[in-house]
């Protein structure tokens, strides 16, 4: 009993922590439910690229999500769509045209050097964007925007050789095939740092954040070009929210309501055992984190119904063993032990076809095999943990004196019931055996 005891107030504290974490933690919503824009993006041949290859997507796919990042916009979901596209789903976006430039431009920085002095005209010199470790946003002395590069290990070597060749030279700096400045250097620099000025004007602040973003982001492997866009707003998000909650809330309270109707005690106590659970899968969720979308809410709806079912197999184990004759604390045990194969093959089977769901669904998808999955797992550990600790602190190890409190009539309970009523009715006169 001591060992009940002890799980019953691991229980109430592992309850207590899950509140706390669900007010502590905002919850994240996806796309469609808190609004934003979908774009889709193509990747495109060019007279260098001819064919687009699946590897050319992945790195397109990892790039485009670095510049998402750089956006700062959390929740962002890129997928594959096809052969050469990629579906983007921006929640809570404010500003589409900056994040449709931003994830359609390229960042081609560049150095070059005068194919003959005085000329104008400029040659490649193999050193590039790629060899930047990160930009950094800053002010020279007059107080002008400037970005600060700071290169790789490959870069500050490319970098050192280049500057002790073009002493007393200039040496351009192209960013996306526009020349920004042609400094003219006055000694090797060997510490792997660079900076553009922006020319004789300078850069505007959004102009020079912009660069510093790209750079970060890093170059596009291919071409992409924005061929879809579509915005969902955040009225039809808040409409769809306040819709899953009341759908929740009904189907909640039905199923706990047939619960106490006919299963009496029991099924109070696993509705006891459903809110924990709920309160329980709800912390991880903002744990995780799990961007809940209407798919994923229509996955926790599922997984309740599902930890209810495995209840319902305890249960009806449980009055069989009753009318079979057991005594209750018996029957509880052989009810949960007998039941507990049926509720793992079934929720074991449940959580392959999420796996396989989210291994190869889309993002709707996978925000409903990951919310029912997870349900699941919880659900078990609600059914076997839960309710049997309260069933086991509830009843104890005495006898059933009271078989409505089962959904069963007295003359239903076996024989073992019988015989322990006689037993007491006999104490009750005296009489020994």
């Amino acid at each position: 009993m001591k060992n009940k005891i002890l799980l019953f107030w691991i229980i109430v504290a592992l309850v207590i922590f899950s509140v706390a974490m669900i007010i502590i933690k905002p919850t994240k919503l996806g796309l469609d439910l808190v609004g934003g824009s979908r774009l889709v993006l193509e990747a495109q041949t060019t007279p260098t690229i001819a064919k687009i290859t699946p590897e050319m997507m992945d790195s397109l796919q990892f790039a485009i999500e670095n510049r998402v990042n750089k956006l700062g916009v959390a929740e962002t979901v890129v997928q594959r769509q096809g052969e050469k596209r990629l579906v983007v789903e921006i929640p809570a976006v404010k500003d589409l045209n900056q994040a449709k430039k931003f994830l359609g431009e390229t960042a081609e920085l560049a150095f070059k050097k005068e194919l003959k002095e005085g000329s104008g005209q400029w040659i490649d010199t193999g050193l590039t964007g790629n060899d930047l470790n990160r930009a950094n946003l800053s002010t020279s002395s007059s107080g002008q925007w400037v970005v600060d590069l700071e290169f790789n290990d490959k870069g500050t070597k490319k970098f050192a050789e280049l500057t002790q060749q073009l002493v007393g030279k200039p040496m351009a700096i192209f960013f996306n095939g526009e020349l920004t400045s042609a400094p003219v250097i006055r000694e090797a620099i060997i510490g792997g740092r660079a900076q553009i000025s922006g020319g004789d004007n300078g850069f505007a602040y959004e102009e020079a954040k912009e660069m510093v973003d790209l750079l970060n982001a890093g170059a596009l492997p291919v071409p992409a070009k924005i061929i879809e866009e579509n915005t969902v707003g955040a009225t039809l998000g808040a409409d769809s929210i306040e819709k899953s909650k009341f759908a929740g809330m009904v189907g909640l309270g039905i199923v706990m309501l047939f619960m106490i109707g006919y299963y009496r005690l029991p099924g109070l106590i696993a509705d006891v055992a459903l809110v924990i659970y709920s309160v329980i899968l709800f912390m991880l969720f903002k744990m995780v984190p799990v961007t809940l979308t209407l798919a994923g809410i229509a996955g926790f709806i599922l997984s309740i119904g599902m930890a209810v079912d495995a209840n319902i197999l305890i249960f009806e184990r449980t009055k069989e063993e009753l009318r079979a004759g057991r005594t209750l604390f018996t029957a509880i045990n052989a009810g949960f032990d007998r039941a507990f194969t049926s509720i793992f093959d079934s929720n074991m089977t449940t959580i392959i076809t999420c796996v396989i769901l989210y291994c190869l669904g889309t993002s709707i998808v996978k925000g409903f095999a990951l919310t029912l999955a997870l349900g699941v797992m919880v659900s078990m550990f609600s059914a076997i943990t839960v309710t049997k600790n309260f069933m086991h602190l509830i009843f104890g190890t005495g006898d059933l004196k009271y078989p409505f409190l089962f959904g069963l009539k007295k003359d239903e309970i076996g024989t073992a019931y019988a015989a322990s009523e006689t037993k007491r009715e006999k104490a009750k006169f005296g009489v020994l055996d």
